[in-house]
């Protein structure tokens, strides 16, 4: 099947009545300028062992240098803006051809670009808690502090470490991943963006679909089981070229 025909059978896919979704990785983002996690060659996983830097236990074992790392990763975000892919799955869902999204992004993109209903099963960097007393606070409390100077950043209540609300490795999964769960029930279609579906259990949700579209740029875990696998490097130009055949371009 060539591209084009690809692009085609992905328009008539998410026309057909029933529950569609949107499952969207680091790849998704890639073109707004933020760097992916696990593709060979190029992600950060291959230079920085995760579980040294970015886990619950480097949290606790070492602050200020989980804090150095995660804040390196944040500055990576700084000024990013949607790119095509973001825009057209928000067009998606208001046209009602997608009823939401799921992504395991914490960059924030899928609501910067309008989208409505957004599952972030890893979490995101608007807010922040205490490790100790579990008091919420701003993101901008922990950044703040962070950039005066204060590492780690600190509870004013009860003096304990703040961390963000993102789902470190050793976390447990936050609300948003059942909820997605609960809502992938009955879905029709889910079409996975920029996912190398190797991270569990999030990487769990595409059984739960009756129909599965992997766009990514490698092959994925789930490919033989897809009906359609589109490996392009930009994710923009997929959507731009399916909302075009859509006709809401």
């Amino acid at each position: 099947m060539t591209y084009e025909e690809k692009i085609r059978s992905l328009a008539e896919y998410l026309k057909k009545p029933g529950h569609n979704f949107a499952f969207t990785g680091a790849g998704v983002s890639t073109e707004s300028g933020i760097p992916d996690f696990r593709s060979r060659g190029s992600g950060l996983w291959e230079r920085v062992d995760p579980m040294k830097a970015a886990s619950l236990s480097a949290l606790r074992r070492e602050p200020a240098q989980f804090y150095k790392f995660f804040m390196g990763v944040r500055e990576s975000f700084a000024g990013a803006e949607p790119n095509a892919a973001h825009y057209a799955l928000a067009r998606l869902e208001e046209e009602k051809l997608l009823a939401g999204v799921i992504t395991q992004n914490i960059d924030g993109l899928h609501r910067a670009a309008g989208s409505q209903k957004v599952w972030e099963v890893h979490g995101h960097m608007r807010s922040c808690r205490c490790l100790d007393c579990s008091k919420p606070y701003p993101f901008n409390v922990l950044l703040d502090q962070y950039r005066s100077g204060t590492n780690p950043p600190r509870c004013s209540q009860c003096g304990g470490m703040l961390r963000p609300d993102v789902v470190l490795f050793e976390d447990a999964m936050g609300e948003d991943f059942y909820k997605a769960y609960h809502a992938l029930s009955g879905c029709q279609l889910l079409i996975v963006v920029g996912s190398s579906l190797q991270v569990y259990p999030a990487a769990s949700l595409p059984e739960l679909a009756k129909r599965l579209v992997i766009v990514n740029r490698e092959p994925t875990p789930w490919d033989s089981r897809a009906s359609l696998v589109i490996n392009e490097t930009m994710a923009g130009q997929v959507f731009t070229d399916l909302m075009a055949v859509l006709g809401l371009d």
